[in-house]
């Protein structure tokens, strides 16, 4: 299977005078829901289908709490998520105020498998 793309024509918003180019940008094939993919998980393992969306559904609590108490979040070989903040700049250290931290994100960052599927992605225009 390979990842669908379709290309835009942008120009350069540092120089608008520069000719514009095509960039490529993924298209989603469409999405899938927690229970659906706990449906699938449950066809590959001997765990019933309430029991793996039970697992789920605590596991992305506990990943929520943890994030929440400054953790890095290890999930083996899937990866890790991190909570990952930006601000504003203070002229000292004693003018500095939470209050400047103005962008909040949760950084996910893939582990070997995924980082193995990236490596081995088809693509194909549509």
């Amino acid at each position: 299977m390979a990842i669908h793309y379709v290309l835009s024509e942008k120009g350069n918003p540092l120089n608008p005078a520069a000719p514009k180019k095509w960039y490529a940008n993924a298209k989603s094939a469409g999405e899938i829901t927690l229970k659906a993919m706990g449906k699938q998980i449950t066809q590959r393992s001997t765990v019933n289908h309430a029991d793996t969306l039970a697992v789920l559904e605590a596991l992305t609590q506990v990943l929520v709490e943890q994030l929440e108490e400054g953790k890095i979040v290890r999930l083996g070989d899937f990866g890790s998520f991190q909570v990952s903040i930006g601000s504003e700049g203070a002229e000292t250290v004693d003018k500095f105020s939470h209050s400047l931290i103005k962008t909040k994100k949760i950084a996910f960052r893939p582990g070997s498998e995924l980082k193995t599927m990236l490596n081995n992605l088809k693509f194909e225009k549509v």
